[in-house]
């Protein structure tokens, strides 16, 4: 009987000091990712939880606010799910919503996000809770957006500007354009004839209709904030239509023999094989494709204050066109159509060598080979205005350098998908191509742009 009490002390023992020790680890780590900083009327609350195996016993997501504790979530309660993470067995996610609808009373001003979790420990004999916080900002009111800038004409293919004012400061805003997105600039980054907008409210967004965009697409300003508050304002505008060249360009052995090897010895983005026809459309559709999206994504790096100081961007009036915006066109291999592209730019001929100067004030976003464009260069103009140089022979700048208007980049060539010496020129509006002749007109320039920036209201 000695043995049996002695054994059954020790296990005791043991035991106690198993369950003891289970007690000191730790609880389910708790993140909550969404929102970050602010809480509107319906706000996504996004919450990970990591514990082995994904095994919770509890799980609660409260708002508080003056006191006031509202639970979002339960585990448990009816209708309660939570997502197990694809992949990541220990992971578990839960959404809800937060805002007016959930918590009765929600005012503007500080709140916090509480989480709390357990999870089990020793075959469910002990529990280990964890609790996270995360302090947020009630944002009740929407944003105010409303036009100052009068008389919008906008061509097909073609640009404009507005000047708007929006309220708080921290909003985005700027003009919706069919289902394409132009951001509003402050109009305090703007340098055009001695002009000073002292007021922070006013913004400048530069916005274009796309060549292939209806002539009725809606147009309208628009500024959200973070807490999912948004406002809508509408302003005056024409549109235009713009007729579009169409062309037939016949494509010869002598060409793909020349274009197409060099073309694909100087890019990685696609892999092209068989016959110098089937490498050439596989160039002129998928490369053309990848080099337009690496060419729109500049318009995220551009400066928030206007550098060409609204003059007239350099017309390149010593040359003549060869082929002009929005050019349909269809390309023809042994008397077939064999493909159909838009040429979005100008084609400027050219001697061998001619010199080619930056078309404004800015600086230069990029400065080398790009695909079908050959050696290329981007220069940045700011408020998302760019100018894109293609087929150089060579290129005499460099990313990051300050050009001014008339300053040598380069010379004429015929890099890249070019069938003789030329300049192949375009103009862009956040990433969107757009018809450079606009920019080439002082008037255009004068009536669009520096009109309304002398004359805000």
């Amino acid at each position: 009987m000695r043995k049996l009490f002695v054994l059954i002390v020790v296990l005791g023992l043991v035991f106690a000091g198993v369950y003891l020790a289970a007690g000191f680890g730790s609880g389910p780590a708790i993140q909550i990712s969404k929102p970050e900083k602010f809480v509107g009327t319906s706000t996504p609350v996004e919450v990970i939880v990591d514990t082995p195996g994904g095994q919770l016993t509890a799980l609660e997501v409260a708002f508080e606010q003056k006191g006031t504790r509202t639970v979002l979530f339960t585990l448990g309660a009816e209708g309660s799910q939570v997502e197990r993470a694809a992949g990541q067995p220990d992971r578990v996610t839960l959404t809800r919503a937060v805002g007016t609808a959930q918590v009765p009373g929600l005012a503007s001003g500080p709140a916090r996000i509480i989480v709390t979790a357990s999870r089990p420990r020793l075959y469910g004999l002990r529990t280990l809770r964890s609790e996270q916080t995360h302090d947020v900002q009630v944002r009740l009111e929407r944003p105010k957006v409303s036009v100052l800038s009068t008389h919008h004409y906008i061509n097909l293919g073609g640009a404009e500007m507005v000047m708007y004012r929006v309220s708080p400061d921290d909003v985005q805003s700027g003009v919706t354009v069919g289902n394409v997105e132009y951001p509003g600039f402050p109009a305090k980054g703007v340098r055009v004839q001695g002009v000073d907008i002292g007021d922070p409210a006013v913004r400048v967004a530069f916005f274009a209709l796309t060549y292939d965009q209806p002539l009725n697409s809606p147009i309208f300003l628009f500024a959200r904030d973070e807490a999912g508050n948004t406002a809508r304002g509408d302003f005056d505008f024409r549109t235009f239509p713009k007729p579009f060249k169409k062309s037939r360009i016949e494509i010869s052995d002598k060409l793909l023999g020349r274009i197409v090897p060099a073309i694909l010895a100087g890019t990685t983005e696609v892999k092209a094989a068989g016959s110098p026809i089937e490498q050439f459309l596989v160039i002129n559709g998928e490369l053309r494709r990848k080099n337009a999206a690496k060419i729109a994504s500049f318009a995220a790096k551009t400066s928030p204050e206007m550098l060409w100081r609204g003059e007239v961007f350099y017309p390149f009036s010593n040359t003549s066109a060869e082929a002009a915006f929005a050019d349909q066109r269809t390309y023809l291999y042994q008397g077939k159509e064999v493909d159909h592209q838009v040429h979005l730019g100008f084609d400027l001929a050219s001697f061998a060598g001619t010199p080619i100067v930056a078309a404004n004030r800015g600086q230069v976003l990029f400065a080398e080979e790009l695909g079908i464009y050959g050696n290329c260069v981007i220069i940045d103009h700011g408020m998302g205005v760019q100018s894109l140089y293609a087929h150089l022979s060579a290129i005499e700048t460099k990313p990051g350098e300050r050009v001014e208007k008339g300053q040598r980049i380069g010379r004429s060539g015929m890099t890249g998908l070019a069938g003789g010496d030329h300049l192949h020129f375009t103009m862009l509006v956040n990433g969107q191509m757009v018809n450079p002749v606009e920019w080439w007109d002082a008037h255009w320039i004068e009536d669009r742009i520096v009109r309304k920036i002398k004359t805000p209201q």
